[in-house]
């Protein structure tokens, strides 16, 4: 953690925990035993934090604030991330178009997401859209399918665009989120009902940026209380 700045996703520590313990690869549950540790120094509150669903930090690192509503930049990874982060604790395999942008505390979207590239689950024309999609969710088990793909839309300009991309996949039964901005619901529901997105408006969803927020934090609440109930 010192290393990549006080923060680390539990992916970093899988790779990086060889440089400082040569040896913990060796037992076939190595990931379940480094789990272990980590959990058990999160309980002493000494040494580590954990600030996200699969972000850890030193005890004393200052966790960086949310980004303001009106920073659409800032705004767009950050919403990014938290997408990610759910798909991850879903037991997904996650995919972002933007693996250079910056999350939070240190962490970028590469850092999070679990693929760095799209499965060759269909047609090479159909993937060549589809990897512009800003974070995709897809089923761990059998062969790599798309189960559900949200487009951030910070500003309204981009919805066609972002419902486009999506249409690649209406033949995969995949699940179509937009994440914008509550104003944006409006244009949503206009866009949602004419041709060609009324063809498959029941795979559309709206969910606006307070939402999804709440959601993640929900989470990351109930897993603090389950710690502290089966510790």
């Amino acid at each position: 953690m010192l290393e990549l700045g006080g923060t680390a996703t539990l992916n970093d520590i899988y790779e990086n925990i060889e440089k400082y313990y040569p040896t913990a690869k060796v037992s076939k549950e190595w990931q379940a035993g480094i789990r272990g540790v980590l959990y058990r120094e999160l309980n002493h509150q000494k040494m580590f934090k954990k600030i996200g669903l699969s972000i850890y930090a030193l005890a004393d690192y200052v966790v960086e604030p949310k980004p303001k509503s009106t920073d659409k930049m800032r705004m767009h990874s950050f919403i990014e991330g938290i997408c990610l982060e759910i798909g991850n604790y879903n037991n997904y395999e996650t995919y972002t178009a933007d693996p250079s942008a910056f999350y939070r505390d240190e962490i970028y979207l590469n850092q999070v997401a679990t693929l760095s590239q799209v499965p060759s689950f269909t047609y090479e024309e159909v993937i060549k859209e589809v990897k512009w999609i800003d974070v995709i969710w897809f089923n761990k088990k059998g062969l790599l399918y798309p189960q559900k793909v949200f487009e951030i839309v910070d500003s309204i300009g981009t919805l066609n665009g972002a419902f486009n991309r999506s249409l690649q996949l209406n033949q995969f039964k995949t699940k179509f989120y937009i994440v914008a901005p509550e104003q944006h619901r409006e244009k949503f529901n206009q866009a949602i009902s004419r041709y060609p997105y009324n063809s498959c408006d029941s795979c559309f969803s709206f969910i606006n940026y307070e939402e999804i927020q709440e959601y993640y934090e929900s989470i990351v609440k109930s897993r603090k209380l389950e710690s502290k109930i089966f510790a």
